[in-house]
């Protein structure tokens, strides 16, 4: 009798657990909101050091990305830019209390997205308060402090309460174990951090993990494994800054926490100075706006608009006369694709499937507020192709196919079909249908 009793509850979880897999067949892949991810492109910006932002209105213009970074000074010009292009501003901090001011009146103008820490203390000490961290000084205390008053501050303020704090950048520096790999500090912190656990530095995990990677070199799922949040490889990544900090090693969060972890770039990118690097900047770079949203990240913003701004390389979007690189032509494809000024509230589900789906293929349902479904399927491939079959789950009307690297109307129309053929080799195709 007891045998048969532990077969009948066998058989009951094993039915409960083919019911669940039938229940997910059903359901199908949830979309996400076109604007969602539109509203997740960002990329930097230099007005804060007088650069003419009246070149930058139609540069934005033309990309179709919804936030720039830039700093405080010739804050008019951001305004001018915001309202021109209706491009948010991630407002990077280098002290408390003009950058709390400076976000407040960005913020009555509508143009605030969010409030940022420092910008690589490694490379830029930050002095707080008479004392000087960061770098290779003995202690980073004062950039925690610094962080610590900016994110209070933001926070008691009844205009900025609601924006959203991002944390320090290159944080996984830190010298001394002052903190900054967490965005709160916990419980089961190391005693000797200067902060009581609870206390709050950020609400967004901030990383520089440009996909070009501290070492030279373009690997198949360049884009994939630069966004990856637990692995620790050849991109500075969210585990090298709050899994195992990069330069000492201090333990931050464990691989399961760094998956749900809120987090966002602020730097990434590419140097290209000739027309073949400029197609490789091109692709990589649109699969990594596609990536990093695919696998967690809330913002992305790709350094630099121009070429000539932000140093002596070349990794603008756009060439110093302001004509657009392919990577601009690219981004530009793919926001005039999925084009939608509406949100979604609850997106629908589509039963699709790629069998035997290749590692170096990736894909991301959006749907607009049309009703109409957008599906990225993007490949990582550095030589050769995979020949895929995209099973629509039923027989779709006016299946439209488009390629991000030819332009902005379909390759090709289908008129009714329930399966797709793609040949995916480096760059992203979008598949459309009602």
């Amino acid at each position: 009798m007891p045998k048969r009793v532990s077969m009948t509850v066998m058989a009951v979880l094993a039915l409960t657990k083919l019911t669940s897999l039938a229940t997910a067949a059903q359901a199908g892949v949830a979309a996400v909101s076109s604007l969602t991810f539109l509203s997740s492109l960002g990329v930097n910006t230099h007005i804060d050091q007088g650069y003419d932002a009246t070149k930058y209105v139609p540069a934005l213009h033309y990309l179709g990305v919804r936030n720039i970074r830039d700093s405080r000074r010739n804050l008019e010009k951001t305004i001018m830019v915001h309202q021109q292009t209706g491009v948010q501003v991630a407002l990077l901090a280098f002290d408390v209390e003009g950058t709390i001011a400076a976000a407040k009146t960005l913020a009555q103008a509508g143009a605030l997205l969010a409030i940022e820490g420092p910008n690589e203390p490694n490379n830029f000490p930050v002095t707080y308060r008479g004392k000087t961290g960061g770098g290779k000084y003995k202690s980073w205390l004062p950039v925690a402090e610094l962080q610590k008053e900016l994110y209070q501050m933001a926070k008691s303020d009844p205009i900025l309460a609601h924006y959203p704090v991002f944390h320090v950048s290159e944080g996984g520096a830190e010298t001394d174990n002052v903190g900054l790999q967490y965005l709160t500090i916990p419980d089961h912190a190391d005693a000797l951090l200067p902060f009581p656990a609870g206390t709050k530095l950020a609400d967004y995990a901030n990383v520089h993990n440009y996909v070009s990677g501290v070492r030279p070199g373009y690997v198949d799922n360049q884009a994939w494994q630069a966004a990856d949040p637990t692995l620790n490889g050849n991109w500075d990544g969210l585990y090298k800054g709050y899994g195992r900090t990069w330069l000492r090693q201090f333990k931050g969060y464990p691989d399961d926490e760094l998956l749900t972890l809120p987090r966002v770039t602020t730097e990434t990118g590419w140097d290209a100075a000739t027309p073949p690097e400029e197609r490789v900047q091109g692709i990589v770079l649109l699969n990594t706006y596609l990536a990093q949203f695919k696998r967690g990240w809330r913002y992305t913003f790709i350094y630099e608009l121009g070429d000539g701004e932000g140093g002596d390389g070349h990794q603008g979007l756009f060439h110093e006369d302001w004509t657009p690189k392919q990577a601009a032509t690219f981004i530009h494809n793919l926001t005039a694709i999925l084009a939608d000024d509406k949100d979604v509230a609850t997106p629908s589900a589509v039963n699709y499937s790629i069998p035997d789906q290749p590692r170096r293929v990736h894909d991301l349902l959006m749907q607009k507020s049309s009703g109409q479904f957008n599906l990225a399927i993007w490949g990582e491939r550095v030589r050769g192709a995979d020949d895929i079959v995209l099973n629509l789950g039923s027989v779709r009307k006016n299946v439209k196919i488009y390629d991000t690297t030819v332009g902005t109307e379909p390759v090709q129309t289908i008129g009714e079909t329930a399966v797709v053929k793609l040949n995916v080799s480096d760059h992203a195709f979008i598949v459309q249908f009602e």
